[in-house]
């Protein structure tokens, strides 16, 4: 049985597609997170696998910028998949300072069950929707993303 949809705050009435954003991440992310557990991965780590997947042997920083993660996170997150032997982490050639992140054969293997887990949670995601209604849901997300990325944050108006 599905855990009831929370009541929403007063408060949030007056953002109530925002409310509805948060109560979605929050849910996507508990889900995506007990699949990724059954993986041996932590949420995020899959992200970083699949920037490597696609193109193996990039930087630190190239990785850090194509997740949109922190330093820190994106850090912390290689160390651990450096010690579950999905990845490496190498000194480049054209400056010893710049670590570069290359997928050893245990990563490789990563990419199908990856695959098949988006897949799962896709499926999972969209069972009550049309494929009108999945394809609207997308463009909508985008448009709401970009908007908020377009945005000038406060800290950034006070400067």
């Amino acid at each position: 049985m599905p855990a009831p949809t929370p009541r929403t705050p007063t408060t949030a009435s007056e953002g109530p597609m925002s409310y509805a954003i948060f109560q979605l991440a929050r849910t996507h992310r508990a889900h995506a997170a007990a699949m990724l557990r059954e993986m041996d991965l932590h949420p995020g780590q899959e992200l970083l696998l699949m920037q490597l997947l696609d193109r193996d042997g990039q930087t630190q920083s190239e990785l850090l910028e194509s997740v949109g993660l922190d330093h820190s996170t994106v850090s912390k997150s290689l160390r651990r998949m450096q010690d579950a032997g999905l990845l490496v982490r190498e000194p480049a050639e054209h400056d010893r300072r710049v670590m570069v992140v290359h997928l050893t054969d245990k990563g490789r293997a990563m990419r199908e069950p990856i695959a098949a887990m988006w897949q799962a949670l896709e499926d999972t995601s969209t069972r009550t929707l049309s494929a009108q209604q999945a394809e609207s849901f997308v463009r909508t997300a985008y448009a709401v993303a970009d908007a908020l990325n377009s945005r000038v944050l406060p800290q950034e108006e006070a400067k």
